[in-house]
């Protein structure tokens, strides 16, 4: 290297470096910090309660709820508990047959494990109960249409 060139190298160097930031423009500027920001306030009230008023740079959401409901479990998460309860209801002697197919069997013969020497075997007796459960749930949902 000689050293005409050392120097335009170093600039060539300067300039890659510097030329993304200068390729940009402003709406790529950073957002502006949070002293200007608004504030938003999202609340529920229950009854015959009002609604605060919004102050300033202030956004107040309300909504409003009948008295019944101020203590108790949102609605939405009353339906999600009675569905898990319906889908776990039954006998204990069927928990008990769960149990004893789903976790105490892991690394038994015919267990449809990845944990074990006899884990493949049981894999398609597993697809098989399966399917047949599917299959008798469909039935029984066409008998209740």
């Amino acid at each position: 290297m000689t050293m005409t060139s050392a120097p335009l190298l170093a600039l060539a160097a300067a300039l890659a470096l510097v030329a993304p930031a200068l390729a940009q423009d402003a709406s790529d500027a950073p957002a502006p910090s949070a002293d200007g920001a608004q504030k938003i306030s999202v609340l529920v009230t229950f009854g015959d309660e009002p609604c605060p008023e919004s102050t300033g740079d202030e956004i107040v959401v309300c909504a409003q709820k009948p008295e019944s409901e101020r203590y108790r479990v949102p609605k939405e998460l009353r339906e999600e508990a009675l569905e898990k309860k319906a889908n776990r209801g039954g006998a204990w002697g069927a928990a008990v047959e769960d149990y004893d197919q789903n976790v105490a069997s892991v690394g038994r013969p015919n267990s449809c494990s990845p944990v074990g020497s006899y884990g493949s075997t049981g894999c398609l007796a597993k697809a098989l109960r399966e399917w047949y459960a599917e299959r008798r749930e469909i039935e029984r949902a066409a008998k209740d249409d």
